[in-house]
């Protein structure tokens, strides 16, 4: 049998090596159009910022490599120009020599990836303007900031004594994953970094609220976020530098610019064989990675995926499941039964000493779906035991089923332990975990490493005591006309007051309960939820027989009540109560905006930008 694979990196390299090692006999053809048939595009934005020093690192496997060890005819330099199903053949031009040659197969593999977008927008062609997606690309733009103008190549020659060095400026256009790690980057190398985004929120996959820390924390370590504005027009100037031009009317000066717009299917192979491509502009694949064509199979980035948590077709450009994609097609072809099961679209991102990470199902999916059956907690647990040195609070959202706890999603930002968390639950989410089974999940622990209960655990426990009914929650559109009570103390209120709202301390609850109606709702908020948790009981059980109920961190700001703050740009400050302390997160995620700030709720503390 001959297997022909078109496109090495993730998906590709992943099923000829698989393949190989599950039948010694079959041929195997792999052929990749650039000069690397395997390497780490994922860090190419740490090699442009010198974090990784030597190209060299960034190549996983060489063609060499392939012969060598797993007995592959791998080809660089040679791209795969038309597919013909019927006579089961591939033609291939080779780009050293321009040779067009015909191989025959018996199954083909097509993981052709998903090139960067870019639009036909007027300059976006003038030097200086790239885009990040190969070896090659990172060189360029390494190459660029050395030496791509007179300016910059003066800049190389400043030394640390020189009391003033002028800064150099760069522009991204794009705030997913490549706009920020670039945009990150580049600020490590001396620029001065505009990121522009099109959209209202940068990382799309999260939700708005979650995003909003993201920016506040990319803002305070310089960089100048710009969002609801897209790139319009690329010029120079008569000093050579470039003009990022945007739809506002805005022009943004820089000696670089980085699109970070997206990526799209590359289907052109896919689409001149005949393969159905759906309507995401992805091909078409079964549980098994076989396309519309038997014979054919695909994987990686230019494949859709069901969503695991909606049973939604979606693309998905991640390296985790290109790489399971490439193992389940090499399992089918040497005839295993291997299938599968969609993507969560479990994601991290590193910037700067923060980490932000995802999986399973988003608030704002949900909401575009019509479906109500869910419910969220935000909480800030520790990284690890507080009176062990180090600890930082998590910001965790967290989703669940209201009708039996099924865990949905999770959303965490944070400067240590984000990674390990949102891992156990993704893990979770895939064995159809429930919140109770997050009450009851054993986890590994020490002091250094984490708590007695893990912010794991947490989630389950707060979310249970939720549909348990010992925590009733609630949210800005459901206060009516209820009773908003404070239970900080005086001190508090002098750095954080919520207007229209009444302090009654909890350490002066149980004594001044009849200062409160039993004819309306009550809503309980401190700063950290702690004690609006303890509030709650304390009523629930005094014969409050209306229910009393702890507003979410965003509802309250959010609540037309409650004048003075704008909810088209806002912002997040965090900290954890609980420990005294604002930490480092509390600063460095906020936009440092004139604001009041209030906590209602699970342990987190918002600051909003009062109407200007």
């Amino acid at each position: 049998m001959k297997v022909m694979i078109v496109g090495g990196v993730a998906g590709g390299a992943s099923c000829a090596a698989r393949l190989r090692r599950l039948d010694e006999n079959v041929e195997i053809v792999m052929v990749e159009r650039g000069p690397y048939v395997s390497y780490a595009n994922c860090g190419l934005p740490y090699h442009v910022g010198g974090v990784i020093p030597e190209e060299s690192e960034l190549l996983v496997a060489t063609a060499a490599t392939f012969k060598g060890l797993f007995k592959v005819d791998a080809r660089v330099n040679c791209e795969a120009v038309a597919v013909n199903p019927k006579n089961k053949t591939v033609d291939l031009k080779n780009h050293e020599t321009g040779e067009v040659t015909t191989e025959s197969y018996d199954k083909l593999v097509l993981s052709p990836g998903a090139p960067s977008i870019r639009p036909p927008l007027p300059g976006i062609d003038l030097p200086g303007i790239f885009a990040v997606r190969t070896v090659p690309d990172a060189r360029a733009i390494r190459e660029w900031l050395d030496k791509g103008t007179p300016f910059l190549a003066g800049m190389s020659k400043y030394s640390g004594i020189q009391a003033v060095r002028p800064k150099t400026r760069a522009v991204v256009v794009g705030g997913g994953f490549i706009g920020l790690e670039m945009a990150e980057n580049l600020v490590h190398r001396g620029f001065d970094v505009t990121l522009v985004e099109m959209g209202d929120q940068i990382l799309g996959p999260m939700d708005k609220e979650m995003a909003r820390m993201v920016e506040g924390y990319l803002e305070n370590h310089g960089v100048n976020v710009v969002l609801n504005d897209g790139a319009e027009a690329f010029k120079q100037s008569s000093t050579g530098a470039l003009e990022v031009h945007t739809k506002s009317g805005a022009m943004h000066p820089a000696d670089i610019v980085i699109l970070g717009i997206g990526v799209r299917p590359d289907t052109t192979l896919a689409k001149q064989a005949g393969l159905e491509i759906g309507e995401l502009g992805g091909i078409r694949t079964d549980e098994q990675m076989r396309t519309s064509e038997p014979d054919i199979f695909a994987a990686g980035d230019a494949v859709e995926v069901k969503d695991f948590g909606t049973d939604e077709w979606s693309l998905v450009a991640l390296a985790g499941p290109a790489n399971r994609q490439g193992r389940i097609v090499a399992d089918v072809i040497a005839g295993r039964d291997s299938r599968f099961r969609g993507t969560q679209g479990t994601a991290i991102i590193g910037l700067f000493d923060g980490t932000a990470a995802w999986t399973g199902v988003s608030e704002k999916t949900l909401k575009r779906l019509g479906d109500k059956d869910y419910e969220k907690v935000y909480l800030f647990p520790n990284s690890h035991a507080g009176y062990y040195p180090g600890a930082k609070p998590i910001a965790m959202k967290f989703l669940f089923r209201k009708s039996d706890g099924r865990v949905l999603g999770a959303q965490a930002l944070g400067e240590d332990g984000v990674d390990k968390r949102i891992s156990a639950l993704a893990a979770l989410i895939q064995m159809g975990a429930t919140v109770y089974d997050l009450e009851e999940t054993e986890l590994c622990y020490a002091p250094q490493f984490g708590s007695a209960k893990d912010p794991v655990n947490f989630c389950g426990m707060v979310a249970a005591g939720i549909l348990r009914g010992d925590m009733p929650i609630s949210h800005w559109n459901e206060t009516g006309d209820g009773l908003v009570v404070d239970v900080r103390e005086p001190s508090e209120l002098a750095a954080e007051e919520v207007e229209g709202t009444v302090n009654i301390p909890l350490s002066q609850l149980r004594g001044r309960l009849d200062e409160l109606p039993r004819d309306k709702t009550i809503h309980v908020f401190c700063r950290s939820g702690q004690r609006s948790y303890y509030a709650t009981r304390v009523l629930l059980q005094n014969g409050f027989d209306v229910p009393v109920n702890l507003l979410s961190i965003w509802d309250l700001k959010t609540n037309p009540t409650f004048v003075g703050f704008s909810t088209t740009r806002w912002s997040l400050t965090w900290g954890m109560a609980k420990f005294g302390l604002a930490t480092g997160w509390y600063s460095k995620f906020s936009r440092n905006r004139v604001g009041r700030t209030a906590a209602p709720s699970w342990s987190i503390m918002w600051r909003m930008e009062r109407n200007r």
